[in-house]
């Protein structure tokens, strides 16, 4: 009974030994590549504009601006009649 499923196993081993040895190296590649680039040095930061580590430098003015300035209370109210709100987008009739 358990001939078949060894003979089918052997099968798959032959099949994918040669992939799976092929995707450890490659692993082992990108692991090394990992490893070497860990051991570069950092590259030196280029630097838009200004330098900051320059007292003189002149900088742009600060402004206050809040941050609750278009604030609006939506406290409940109670509600208006539905006709006179109605009537209030009701287009004019043409004569």
């Amino acid at each position: 009974m358990h001939s078949p499923f060894r003979a089918h196993s052997a099968v798959l081993e032959r099949q994918l030994t040669p992939w799976v040895r092929q995707l450890v190296s490659w692993v082992g590649v990108f692991v090394l590549a990992i490893l070497v680039q860990g051991c570069t040095s950092q590259p030196t930061a280029t630097l838009a504009g200004r330098d900051p580590a320059n007292p003189a430098a002149r900088a742009k003015a600060l402004t206050y601006r809040s941050d609750i300035a278009p604030y609006e209370s939506r406290r409940p109210v109670e509600p208006k009649p539905w006709t006179e709100q109605n009537q209030q987008v009701v287009p004019t009739p043409q004569p």
